[in-house]
């Protein structure tokens, strides 16, 4: 997945193999090596290339762009995966966003509606939080 995930962003971010081998100060050749997968970059090279794309290393190192038919999202922006709605327009919060957002049984949370964005989900305390800040100005 590494080597799909480099070879994607760098195209992405629209650099040539030479500007980023050139930024990493390695090959242009090393750097082939790597997006072919004939080698890989020592850990220091990885938060480089991390921090280069503006993505987490975990992302950089493990995403499956086919597994979620999207691509590597940026650092901060998770994609969970499809949800299915069940018959009551309940739906099941994956695990991992639960725990990104601490978000526990019996939490309480605001459901926001943009007919032109969509949905989206918040804690009702944090909303709140907002909320009062907003009225303070």
């Amino acid at each position: 997945m590494f080597c799909e995930n480099l070879s994607y962003l760098r195209k992405m971010n629209k650099l040539s193999q030479e500007e980023l081998a050139e930024r990493l100060d390695v090959s242009r050749q090393t750097l082939s090596k790597w997006e072919t997968g004939e080698s890989l970059p020592d850990i220091e090279k990885c938060q480089l290339l991390a921090s280069i794309f503006d993505v987490s290393l975990d992302e950089l190192v493990s995403y499956d762009s086919e597994r979620s038919g999207l691509p590597i999202p940026p650092k901060g922006k998770h994609v969970f995966g499809i949800v299915t709605v069940g018959d009551k327009g309940q739906i099941v919060i994956p695990v991992k966003a639960r725990k990104i957002f601490q978000i526990e049984s019996g939490d309480h949370l605001i459901v926001l509606g943009d007919e032109g964005s969509g949905i989206a989900i918040i804690k009702e305390k944090e909303f709140l939080d907002m909320m009062n800040l907003f009225q303070k100005k």
